[in-house]
């Protein structure tokens, strides 16, 4: 294991390179400018959008496009988009904390992302010089509002697998397309689409299409089991008539855009997801505080604090990735731009170098909304079964998040598949490492006596766990060769050591940042969060690596490789019922999310 410690990691380096705290990214390094947008944003959630929940679910006509146009008023739409465009021109992390700040808006934040993400980056990034003059300025201020057509009824997660059809017509002026595209969000009041067709059958492309487009029309609104307030309807081409030049990037090569976009999104979601959980998490703590069981506050059960300080665990954790990640994206993008790169290519080469980190952060993200609502119905207990409480509409709104952006399946898969081809590409040094591992599993286990340092355990313990994966993929890729694609259930195993590996060390190194700078004292708590996770995180490692192994390992082979599995997965006794209650109390104090 190469422990140099290094600035810069490449896209999946994290698994063979260890990081210093020094050199990572964390919310507490946001600048004075970046925590008022920050307030910004949440401020206008709470202002403008949640006293018209109702409203907006209930689909009020016009009452989304206004909502938009005012975010548009105060530029949250625009925040990325460069000056030129009438944008803030702001880098990469100031545009994901937008992301997470208006998070907790329900419905109006995935209409929102939509817009800002997958309705206007396809034609900033891919638009011609002319493309960009005639759009992007008035998305950035909503006067115009976008949406994205991809999805199929017969083509979801195998999006290459599309129906719609393009040709041009006669006179060489238009492409016709025809076809239909479903689950379209924003779709029922957007101006401007970018939709994929095969030109011919086959060359896979994008067009940008107006909502005037003669032959084209849209279906009525999806009834869906949450995000009621988002548009969703389905888009129909009759020979709909685009101009040539709306042709979007290359002619047969609209893949490069769909994943390309992607990248960002998936990113993007895990901070939205993070800002959903946070508002979820504050609801529920308040309500724990109210409510009286037994003469007393549920908040005052250990029951109740184990569950408020898991979620604040969960979410702690996945903001340290999220933000780790967002600042290398925006370094690399930085230095392809000091290369002599043009502004897209620039973005969207960085945000493709830690697309396996992207894949990540959204499974993880997703996830961890998904866990706070639920647990936050649950303390609710029968009130929050009830449509009169918003838990109970941040629970429906939540499930669509493993779905949105490639299923959590997909992204899972995605993660080992990019770390296997970058390796094979050359680009990721795995089989070095890999080797030292196996050649460790034939030697006498070293028990750590030498440790020094407050953190010299937990970063041995990371350590350790990043050699499991090495060990478990390893074996299982020069086991099974060209048929580990097939064999989806081990490397979903495989992929969720990874993701919980990454989240520790992003959590732990966040921690150990806080204590050098502010002091272990005043670092407790985010060290208590570090520790807990990490603690559990042996656990689920342990877990995923010994059903991958028992999978595909048979005799001595297994045995050797889950006593390798057990050395890199022991961690020391630990107190967390401690740890959380401490964690709770902080909160409940708090009466919030506060962390």
């Amino acid at each position: 294991m190469n422990t140099e410690k290094i600035a810069a990691l490449k896209g999946g380096e994290w698994i063979i390179k260890e990081s210093g705290p020094e050199v990572v990214f964390t919310p507490e390094d946001f600048s004075e400018e970046q925590n008022m947008i920050m307030d910004m944003c949440t401020s206008f959630v709470n202002t403008e959008v949640l006293p018209l929940i109702d409203r907006i679910d209930n689909l009020e006509p016009g009452l989304m496009p206004s909502l938009i146009d005012k975010a548009g008023e105060q530029g949250l739409l625009g925040a990325s988009i460069p000056e030129e465009f009438g944008g803030l021109g702001k880098d990469f992390v100031t545009s994901t904390l937008v992301n997470e700040g208006l998070g907790s808006g329900f419905s109006f934040s995935v209409a929102l992302a939509a817009h800002t993400g997958i309705g206007t980056l396809p034609i900033l990034y891919f638009g011609t010089p002319e493309q960009k003059a005639k759009y992007i300025p008035k998305l950035t201020t909503g006067e115009w509002k976008g949406s994205y057509g991809l999805t199929e009824p017969n083509s979801g997660s195998d999006a290459l697998s599309a129906k719609t059809t393009a040709r041009l017509s006669d006179d060489g002026k238009y492409y016709l397309l025809n076809g239909q595209k479903c689950w379209i969000t924003n779709g029922g009041f957007a101006d401007v689409y970018t939709v994929f067709a095969k030109i011919d059958g086959d060359k896979f492309t994008a067009f940008i299409v107006d909502r005037n487009t003669e032959g084209f029309t849209q279906g009525p609104e999806e009834h869906k089991m949450g995000i009621k307030g988002s548009s969703t309807v389905q888009l129909y081409f009759q020979d709909a008539k685009v101009p040539v030049e709306n042709v979007l990037g290359e002619i047969g090569r609209g893949h490069i855009i769909a994943f390309n976009i992607l990248n960002i999104g998936r990113l993007k979601l895990c901070a939205a997801a993070l800002g959903g959980a946070k508002g979820a998490a504050t609801i529920s703590i308040q309500y724990a505080n109210t409510r009286e069981q037994f003469k007393q506050a549920i908040a005052n059960f250990g029951a109740m604090k184990h569950k408020i300080a898991e979620m604040a665990i969960r979410m702690w954790v996945a903001e340290s990735a999220l933000y780790r990640t967002a600042k290398w994206v925006d370094d690399k993008e930085q230095e392809l731009l000091q290369e002599g790169k043009p502004f897209n290519e620039a973005l969207l080469g960085a945000a493709e170098e830690y697309a396996i980190e992207c894949a990540m952060l959204k499974v993880f993200g997703s996830e961890v909304l998904d866990f706070v609502v639920d647990e936050g119905v649950q303390i609710h207990g029968g009130n929050g079964f009830s449509a009169e409480y918003i838990i109970s509409r941040a629970y429906r709104d939540s499930r669509i998040n493993r779905i949105f952006e490639g299923t959590n399946e997909i992204n899972r898969l995605l993660t080992v598949d990019m770390v296997l081809k970058r390796a094979m590409k050359g680009k990721l040094d795995l089989m070095g490492p890999a080797m030292a591992v196996q050649k460790e599993l034939m030697s006498i286990p070293d028990f750590g006596s030498g440790d020094e340092g407050p953190y010299a355990k937990e970063i041995r313990l990371i350590t350790d766990m990043k050699k499991a994966i090495l060990m478990v993929a390893g074996a299982a890729v020069q086991k099974l060769m060209m048929k580990i694609e097939s064999e989806q259930e081990i490397l979903m195993n495989i992929a969720d050591m990874a993701i919980n590996i990454f989240h520790a060390e992003s959590a732990l190194l966040r921690a150990i940042k806080i204590a050098d700078a502010q002091g272990e004292s005043a670092a407790s708590l985010y060290l208590d969060i570090a520790r807990t996770y990490l603690y559990d995180t042996a656990d689920r490692v342990n877990k995923s690596g010994k059903d991958a192994i028992n999978a595909f390992a048979e005799g001595d082979e297994q045995r050797m490789m889950l006593l390798g599995l057990k050395r890199f997965t022991k961690a020391a006794s630990f107190n967390s019922k401690d740890t959380r209650r401490r964690i709770a109390d902080k909160l409940i104090a708090d009466n919030r999310y506060s962390l």
